[in-house]
């Protein structure tokens, strides 16, 4: 009898911990915390069970014969499909939740523009703030690419960008750039090189060449520290507002450097994509954006790069902004 009040009595709390933890993380935004203690508790409580079913081994012998326990088992695999598969319904109650898990990166969009930010270390958080101009239509929002590059402007990572299907003919900068860092994927591949290797021997990169973000998000060494470029690329298909049939997208850009770092830096618009014509490959240049772009200059009020860098403070200069 003592042993079946003391699997009772710690089935009831545990259960209770899981219960208060799970609705908790739900709710709130990702915390392994929480996280930890709703996973370890429910380790313990697989334990509190085998020892309940030990207990009602009787009882549970004479729930199994009846047809009862046939709907149940129906019921337990249907639900774990769906929760398992998620269609819509489901999605969208999940989209309710404030827990988007551990995820890098996260954006938002809405009437006032688009929020990105990106969190690879806890020292390192940038956010991407977008403001929106009067030609920005929420109901059919711009195309947008987020990406690095380094010095040889070269790409070296996609930090987000739009979920269509035309999104390569509407963003043909970034396609371009993206294009070459497939290539150079292959080659690796087929060759069996480093990915850097390979990409060197492809473009001839100089120096400040590196392929690897972490060199320039967070190097290990000071020395190992260099500038590379954050680059957006918008643009508004079937612009309302636009005399144009179609207007090109615009590049904007901004430099980062941790020698010299700065918490907020604007971007500047810094053209849009033509085509060159005379290569017997393709290339894609940046052209000077001037009053021909009619309401494309308008999708883009102004775009504002922020970067904490809660790490030691004396492996970068001292200079910050105000």
């Amino acid at each position: 009898m003592k042993k079946r009040r003391l699997v009772s009595l710690f089935n009831a709390i545990l259960f209770g911990v899981m219960a208060v933890t799970g609705i908790i993380a739900f709710i709130q935004p990702f915390s392994i915390e929480i996280i930890g203690l709703h996973a370890l508790t429910g380790f313990l409580f697989i334990g509190v069970v085998v020892g309940h079913i030990f207990n009602n081994s009787v009882a549970l012998k004479k729930y199994i014969k009846s047809p009862v326990v046939l709907g149940v088992i129906g019921v337990t695999i249907f639900t774990t499909l769906l929760f398992y598969y998620q269609p819509a319904p489901i999605k969208k109650i999940l989209g309710l939740s404030g827990n988007l898990g551990p995820a890098l990166d996260l954006f938002e969009m809405d009437e006032k523009g688009m929020t990105y930010k990106y969190t690879p270390d806890p020292g390192y958080k940038m956010l991407i703030d977008l403001r929106t101009g009067p030609a920005y239509d929420l109901k059919n929002p711009p195309r947008l690419a987020v990406w690095m590059e380094n010095q040889s402007l070269y790409h070296i990572k996609t930090l987000y960008v739009s979920d269509t299907p035309d999104i390569r003919e509407q963003l043909p900068y970034w396609a371009f750039k993206v294009k070459g860092w497939e290539k150079a994927q292959k080659e690796a591949e087929e060759k069996n090189l480093s990915l850097e290797d390979s990409v060197d021997a492809v473009s001839e990169a100089t120096a400040n060449g590196s392929f690897d973000p972490a060199d320039y998000i967070l190097p290990t060494e000071q020395n190992a520290s260099m500038p590379y470029r954050v680059m957006i690329e918008v643009n508004q298909p079937n612009d309302p507002s636009s005399k144009l049939d179609d207007q090109p997208s615009l590049v904007y850009e901004v430099e980062v450097d941790n020698y010299d770092p700065y918490t907020f830096q604007l971007l500047e618009l810094v053209g849009f994509p033509v085509l060159e014509k005379d290569t017997e490959k393709e290339e894609w240049y940046l052209s000077y954006a001037d009053e021909s772009i009619e309401s494309a200059f308008e999708i883009v009020d102004s775009v504002l790069l922020q970067i904490d860098r809660a790490v030691d403070k004396s492996f970068f200069k001292s200079t910050t902004s105000p």
